[in-house]
Parts: C-alpha cells; sequence; structure tokens
C-alpha cells in the first residue's frame, strides 16, 4: 500500500481532532481547559519551563482523551452488545484518562501557586 501525500497525513491528523471536538463532550471540556491555560501562560507571565511543563501536561490530557475514544469506538465495533470484557477494556482505558487528569490538575495547582500567591 502506498503512503499518502504527507500534505494528505496532516489533513487527516486535523481531521481527526476536528471530529473529536465536534463530537465528544469530555474533550471539548478538556479543549477549553488548554485553552484557559494558555490564557494563563501569558496572563502570568509563566517562566518558559512553567509554560512547556503545562503546554506538555495539558496536551498529554487531550492524547489520551483520544486514545480513550478510539479504544471504545475499536470495542464497540468488535462487540456491540454488552460484554463485562468489553467493559473492563472500557473503563480501564477511562480509567488512564482519569489519572493523567488527576495528576494534571495537581501540577497545575503546584505550577501556578507560585503565581497566584506570591
Amino acid at each position: 500500500m502506498q503512503k499518502p501525500p504527507l500534505h494528505t497525513s496532516f489533513l487527516n491528523a486535523f481531521r481527526g481532532v476536528f471530529l473529536m471536538i465536534k463530537s465528544e463532550r469530555n474533550f471539548q471540556i478538556e479543549t477549553a481547559a488548554f485553552v484557559i491555560n494558555l490564557f494563563l501562560i501569558f496572563y502570568l507571565n509563566l517562566t518558559a519551563t512553567d509554560a512547556v511543563l503545562i503546554i506538555i501536561i495539558s496536551s498529554l490530557v487531550l492524547a489520551a482523551e483520544i486514545f480513550n475514544t478510539a479504544i471504545e469506538r475499536i470495542c464497540d465495533i468488535i462487540q456491540p452488545e454488552f460484554d463485562r470484557r468489553i467493559g473492563f477494556i472500557k473503563d480501564i482505558s477511562a480509567g488512564a484518562v482519569f489519572l493523567i487528569s488527576i495528576s494534571s490538575v495537581v501540577a497545575g495547582v503546584y505550577i501556578y501557586w507560585k503565581y497566584l500567591f506570591p
């Protein structure tokens, strides 16, 4: 199979992100949090290191949500009816998003604390 041109690969990736924003409520919330973080980076004048950490952590949450959605959709195709094994897979996938989200909140509080309460 021949690989598509590079620009087509980028367009497909952008379409994937757009589809996530359009169809997934949690991704919409996490994207809003990402935008708020970008605003806070500039408003609070974070150091480059702190800004990069916030961007990386926020991006990890978004990526985890994309992986979780992909896993859930694949599971739904493989087994459309209820199956406790599929439920287990979906639960641990959602658990991964939960863990990275909680970690991002803790890291955000730790980083922003020194800017909000000097």
